[in-house]
């Protein structure tokens, strides 16, 4: 794929959709001072970019003046030799870029929990993204201890038996090592008909990571949509982060359209940056 820079601004301009989007009715200025100080860093779940190459990765989140990712395995493959791995990382580095963490990384056996403990440490990460089996939780804190990697555990929803919600996530975790966190899951939250904003603020002790997105409809089986065109209040989202002072990354994860993301993601970058002016 090829991004010339005349159609590339085009999908920038994109983000002015969000002026009429019914999430705007829903911005009220805050009061907090304090809060409206607080700044938030956009970053990018490469799993938005999961039928692009690394290379177009690093391209389109320079262009999107994105700094911080979480690399899914297309973009950090699990069987990549220890060589390949700190190529990729480098060469991230390299690009001004900062590969905070990976994931979504699936745990289901000790074998599991090692090999992709290690994978994080060869890959400079600071942090796993990830789903473990409830067993392996135990094993999980000796490893994070060991190798001081971070992991946030990610909510799934409604079809997930294992962590659907940050409530079960935070039950399972809130006697751990501190360096087990949560990473919530803003339109999976939604789906299972809670509040994200009221979750992101409930648990803000534990909270190292944040997946934003927009679903279409608050129903299980909902879909998702560009940022700003679904029916999340994403303005409330926002002002909850600005309010706790999250310190992390907000990641922007855009599931639909995956052969032609770019356009998608540009319109959801321009629609959240558009909101934080306002709040």
């Amino acid at each position: 794929m090829s991004f010339s820079r005349k159609n590339f601004i085009k999908t920038l301009s994109l983000g002015a959709v969000a002026a009429g989007t019914s999430s705007f009715t829903n911005i009220k200025k805050s009061t907090n001072t304090t809060a409206n100080d607080h700044k938030l860093t956009i970053g990018l779940a490469s799993y938005t970019l999961r039928k692009y190459s690394l290379d177009e990765v690093i391209e389109i989140a320079q262009r999107l003046n994105i700094k911080d990712v979480a690399f899914k395995s297309f973009h950090l493959p699990y069987d990549a030799t220890d060589e390949q791995l700190k190529y990729i990382r480098d060469k991230v580095k390299a690009r001004g870029l900062n590969l905070y963490g990976g994931g979504v990384i699936y745990m289901k056996t000790p074998e599991d929990v090692e090999k992709y403990f290690n994978y994080a440490k060869t890959a400079g990460l600071k942090m796993i993204i990830g789903a473990p089996n409830h067993e392996l939780l135990p094993l999980i804190e000796k490893k994070v201890k060991e190798v001081d990697v971070k992991l946030a555990i990610h909510n799934h929803g409604p079809e997930d038996a294992i962590f659907p919600s940050p409530k079960s996530v935070y039950d399972k975790i809130q006697h751990l090592d501190k360096r087990i966190g949560l990473c919530i899951d803003t339109g999976h939250t939604f789906r299972l008909n809670l509040d994200p904003a009221t979750e992101l603020m409930k648990y803000k002790d534990r909270l190292f990571d944040v997946h934003i997105k927009d679903i279409d409809e608050q129903v299980a089986d909902g879909k998702n949509l560009e940022i700003g065109r679904g029916k999340m209040d994403i303005p409330s989202i926002l002002r909850a982060l600005k309010e706790i002072k999250y310190m992390g990354v907000l990641g922007l994860e855009y599931e639909k359209d995956g052969d032609h993301a770019i356009y998608g993601l540009s319109e959801s970058v321009g629609y959240v940056r558009g909101i934080l002016k306002m709040i």
